[in-house]
């Protein structure tokens, strides 16, 4: 009988087997970070739009308006956090805050 170089069936099963139960173990952690990742994200914004809004202050040599004027006028792409559901928004303080879009529109 000659030497077949190759995998056999069962070989094939326990890689596949190995690669499932990894897949298991790895997607539902990857899931939970999700969250975890999108809340960075709107904070790295917050702080950058604070960054942007001392920066207009200095160049314009006075404070915008609203937080549209420092995306009407290219210091910011958008005040929209990256999953769509939250924005950064200026209270009645003049403090920047994260606040649900939902919030906003009704």
């Amino acid at each position: 009988m000659k030497n077949q170089k190759g995998f056999t069936l069962i070989e094939m099963l326990i890689v596949l087997a190995v690669i499932s139960i990894l897949m298991l173990l790895f997607i539902p952690n990857l899931a939970d970070k999700s969250q975890t990742i999108n809340n960075k994200g709107c904070d790295a914004l917050l702080q950058m739009t604070e960054n942007q809004l001392a920066s207009y202050e200095l160049e314009e040599g006075e404070e915008p308006a609203t937080l549209q004027s420092l995306v009407d006028n290219d210091y910011l792409e958008t005040t929209e956090c990256a999953n769509g559901k939250k924005e950064i928004t200026k209270n009645t303080t003049g403090e920047l805050t994260i606040s649900n879009k939902n919030d906003e529109e009704e």
